[in-house]
């Protein structure tokens, strides 16, 4: 199960219920996707297929909504 937090433009926002306990975030694009870590701090993790500047275009993205991932990270994940 890949519950979708949000859509932004063409990037689809969302977790993989049974991957490891970090808090993450996962993109999705018809380019490619990224991984981005939420804890400690935010960190891109790993990626395939995108550009620098669409890596940093996510990185403001999760940035501007860490709040709002954290949340529903806590809400489906119940912590």
């Amino acid at each position: 199960m890949a519950p979708t937090i949000f859509i932004y433009k063409e990037y689809r926002f969302f977790f993989n219920s049974r991957e490891e306990n970090r808090k993450h975030v996962h993109i999705a694009t018809s380019d490619g996707t990224a991984k981005f870590w939420m804890e400690p701090i935010i960190s891109l993790a790993d990626y395939y297929n995108l550009s620098s500047k669409q890596l940093t275009v996510l990185m403001k993205i999760v940035e501007g909504k860490k709040d709002e991932i954290i949340k529903a990270w806590n809400n489906h994940f119940k912590q």
